[in-house]
């Protein structure tokens, strides 16, 4: 079912232009005069590259970026296919209405070399990440690969499988599993882990168990401390804006082809079923804590407040093998995401890492994470985890160490160079996240969006500073010259710079458009990272085409919605109060009569105060519904008003000041400009 926008989130130098050629004379032919200056030739009219080709400064600076890395080892591929045991035929998942929600084969093109249109360590990352199948990671311990963003492990117990992190969407994670069961035997599922709250590691659950296995206590289902919290509660009172940035970080818009999307760096990309969610019956709460599931012992690490707010490792001491969850995966992770969200304790990240190395690192034989491929014996396993953990802590301490020398944050960010093991250790590189903006990450983590200069506190905002820059460089004409000179030398960063702030002053300048688009294409293929990247491409396609109106909203079961609770659906409506259309005041009781809640609003001087499981006196209304048809009117099946009109919802008092009160929250636009004012 669709989510509604209300809740959409829950969930250089030489340029290849045409050049004119010119006959020359044999050497019988009498020798033409030399041409006046005023006669010479006017040089050729600068042309952009066709959409979708990489120009010489963009393949030189990739060939460059690649003769300083190690692209040939031939280890983490080595890695990557060790155990494999069976695949699903050509990729492809589909739901029970046939539509495609998982194809692989749309990567089929990362066979050949890397094109001069993507960075060629990313497309190393990507070639990894389309290695798809079920793998024996160790005796009674498999993963699915490929079939999803995430990865999904499977445990071997007395009678039958632990399953952890059963992936995004319910279509995935059942043939998924299914792919297993062919394979290794069918057995019951005794237990469900979700080592964190991200919808990639528990959506896809009611793929493989029902709420009867639950209630039954046929099957365990275990999560961090705080997982369902966390889980419900991320991204929905700023879920409309990630929703739209999602779009650009993952590429939603693109083609996956060698000038389009090639990955995601942790893992393809996302799948497009239907994303459920199932309450725990169990948590765990410590670091140190043990649970025998079905015969096999766990020992946890709670890792809160990291790559997740709730969020846990484990450690099977009868197999030696280690699970790092998210916090340890073959790619530098990110501490703030590019699509939005809290930003992330990079200290904290690298201490849990230490921690981990610390209780198990002298005896862990196989470590295997939530997303990537797993590493082998423990030499190998102890390298790996003492370059995540400074990986994390080397991003936080030469932040803080530049910050407190007076560096700000965009001088920190080009400051701090890579480690000296980052060039040799792949599972460091910035394929997700990157050190440029983890560093300023950190830097808002403590000292937050201000630099500390005065001229900076108060900018003007884009437009207005923009039409300012445009007219200090003396017009449209000369900003776009420049802009060309810039080009030709391969200095993409400053064309997008300066033809950002022409498209901001004069947004139909369709020249400053096409500009712009190359040179975010060009960074595009430049980069490293695939969130960058995709980025780039997204906005260069935005800028070419024009926004997609489309419906932007993931597909998601209707449980998810159920488990939110009442209280955080008005403070998900708080935010959108619009004070110009609240006027002087309005109160609004509403009573649930099949959950027995109660909850009333009052909004005056711009905001939506909430009493939860009370009232206010005097109120202009008392609404009555049920919380079955609040849910329906968030997944967008039923209106306020089709249900009024029913009678499944009833008003006592003005009906006129409930109309009112729906009229003063915002409807948000799912498809707001990025790229353009």
């Amino acid at each position: 079912m669709k989510l509604s926008p209300f809740m959409a989130a829950l969930f250089a130098p030489a340029l290849a232009f045409s050049a004119l050629t010119a006959c020359s004379k044999q050497a019988e032919t009498p020798a033409t005069p030399a041409p006046t200056e005023a006669e010479a030739p006017a040089e050729p009219a600068f042309e952009l590259p066709p959409p979708g080709e990489a120009t010489d400064a963009t393949r030189i600076a990739n060939e460059e970026f690649g003769a300083g890395l190690p692209l040939a080892d031939p280890g983490d591929f080595q890695d990557a296919r060790k155990g494999f045991l069976a695949s699903i035929e050509g990729g492809i998942i589909k739901d029970e209405a046939g539509n495609v929600v998982w194809d692989q084969s749309r990567f089929s093109f990362l066979d050949q070399p890397a094109p001069p249109t993507a960075n060629p360590s990313l497309w190393r990352q990507a070639q990894l990440n389309a290695i798809h199948g079920l793998f024996e990671v160790t005796d009674g311990v498999y993963q699915l690969r490929g079939y999803d963003l995430a990865v999904m492990t499977l445990i071997r117990g007395q009678t039958g499988w632990i399953v952890v992190d059963p992936l995004l969407t319910k279509e995935t994670s059942k043939a998924a599993f299914a792919l297993a069961m062919e394979r290794l035997g069918d057995a019951p599922i005794k237990a469900v882990l979700f080592t964190h709250s991200h919808s990639d590691h528990f959506g896809g659950v009611r793929g493989i168990i029902s709420d009867e296995d639950l209630t039954s206590g046929k099957v365990r289902l275990i999560a961090p401390d705080g997982f369902a919290d966390a889980a419900i509660s991320e991204n929905v009172l700023a879920g409309n804006y990630m929703a739209r940035r999602a779009i650009f970080q993952f590429g939603n818009d693109l083609p996956a082809s060698p000038a389009g999307v090639i990955d995601s760096g942790i893992g393809k990309t996302l799948s497009t079923g239907a994303i459920g969610f199932m309450a725990p019956t169990e948590t765990v709460k410590e670091t140190g804590e043990t649970l025998t599931i079905d015969g096999v012992d766990f020992v946890f690490i709670n890792a809160p407040n990291t790559e997740a707010p709730a969020e846990f490792m484990f450690y099977l001491p009868q197999k030696k093998a280690l699970c790092t969850a998210e916090l340890a995966t073959s790619t530098m992770h990110n501490i703030l995401t590019l699509r939005g969200a809290k930003v992330r304790d990079a200290l904290s990240w690298s201490k849990h890492i230490d921690e981990a190395l610390e209780m198990f690192g002298g005896d862990a034989e196989v470590v295997f994470a939530s997303h990537t491929w797993p590493k082998w014996g423990n030499e190998k396993i102890h390298t790996y985890l003492e370059h995540q953990r400074d990986l994390y802590r080397y991003i936080h301490d030469q932040t803080l160490r530049l910050a407190n020398q007076g560096e700000t944050l965009h001088e920190i960010a080009a400051d701090v160079p890579e480690a000296s093991f980052m060039r040799q250790d792949f599972s460091t590189r910035g394929y997700y996240g990157t050190l440029n903006h983890n560093v300023k990450a950190t830097y808002q983590r403590y000292f937050g969006w201000w630099d500390g200069n005065p001229a900076n506190l108060n900018p003007y905002p884009p437009v207005e500073q923009a039409r300012r820059y445009v007219k200090l460089a003396g017009g449209a004409d000369n900003m776009i010259a420049n802009a060309i000179d810039a080009y030709k030398e391969g200095d993409y960063r400053w064309v997008a710079t300066v033809m950002n702030d022409l498209v901001f002053a004069e947004p139909e300048n369709q020249k400053a458009k096409d500009i712009l688009a190359s040179a975010y294409e060009q960074l595009g293929f430049q980069s490293e990272s695939s969130i960058w990247r995709n980025y780039y491409l997204s906005g260069a396609k935005e800028l070419r085409d024009g926004v997609s109106k489309r419906d932007i909203t993931q597909l998601a079961s209707p449980d998810f919605v159920k488990a939110i609770p009442t209280p955080e659906f008005f403070d998900a409506m708080a935010v959108r109060v619009n004070p110009a259309k609240a006027g002087s005041g309005m109160t609004i009781n509403f009573v649930f009569t099949d959950t027995n809640e109660k909850i009333g609003v009052r909004i005056e001087n711009g905001v939506a105060v909430q009493r939860p499981g009370g009232a206010f006196d005097k109120p202009a209304a008392t609404v009555k519904m049920t919380r079955a048809s609040l849910n329906e009117i968030t997944l967008g099946r039923a209106t306020f008003q089709g249900k009024l009109a029913k009678g499944e919802i009833g008003v006592e008092g003005n009906p006129v000041a409930f109309g009112q009160f729906l009229l003063a929250h915002d409807q948000y636009d799912p498809s707001f400009n990025i790229v353009t004012p």
